[in-house]
């Protein structure tokens, strides 16, 4: 069983910043494509941003490029998603997701249902 658990989530003021931070366990980390979702109130949950399996490839939202930047770790079996210059309109919960791909390449998923594994999701609160 692939487990997902995210963390980093909190309050913080309009052009601040967060690390989350999501750990993989259950399944080789490095045969997982990683994505990044969020669901602010009333709206639906939205793509942010992904990276391959290799690493070598990411994709951003439009709304996110310049300002949060994807990464992994294999040694630590954790996926981070760095955000900066936050806006209120950032404000959602984040989820984790991983797709297992079973081997190392430059492929990136945008799309949920693409994804087989999902966090419980940290909140992210940004304030004027």
């Amino acid at each position: 069983q692939v487990q997902l658990v995210e963390s980093g989530g909190g309050l913080v003021q309009a052009g601040g910043s967060l690390r989350l931070s999501c750990a993989v366990s259950g399944r080789t980390f490095s045969s997982c494509a990683m994505g990044w979702f969020r669901q602010a109130p009333g709206k639906e949950r939205e793509f942010v941003t992904a990276i391959s399996t290799s690493g070598g490839s990411t994709s951003y939202a439009d709304f996110v490029k310049g300002r949060f930047t994807i990464s992994r770790d294999g040694a630590k079996n954790t996926v981070y998603l760095q955000m900066s210059s936050l806006k209120t309109e950032d404000t959602a919960v984040y989820y984790c997701a991983a797709k297992g791909v079973g081997y190392s390449n430059n492929v990136v998923y945008e799309m949920q249902y693409q994804y087989n594994y999902w966090g419980q999701g940290t909140q992210v609160t940004v304030s004027s």
